[in-house]
């Protein structure tokens, strides 16, 4: 008795590991934009703090102003990406 191989096993098999290989590589991708995301924001806040640090000489001398302070850093961050 033979038994005979046809291609449409093979493609149905795998079809399960497809689309889990592509659920995994998804997941994948989101965490790193998440993780990227998190840092932006980290390195945001660190900025704001250091930059309100200073005076309103210094941030004058920066083109800055402490009113427009926060915007100035989401601004910068904005251009960055």
């Amino acid at each position: 008795m033979t038994t005979q191989f046809v291609a449409s096993d093979a493609i149905e098999t795998s079809a399960p590991a497809d689309r889990l290989s592509c659920r995994l590589k998804s997941i994948g991708q989101r965490l790193v934009a998440w993780a990227n995301t998190r840092v932006d924001h980290w390195e945001a806040a660190a900025m704001y703090e250091r930059l309100s640090a200073l005076s309103d000489v210094e941030l004058g001398r920066r083109g800055l102003s402490r009113a427009g302070l926060a915007q100035n850093v989401q601004d910068a961050f904005e251009r960055c990406q």
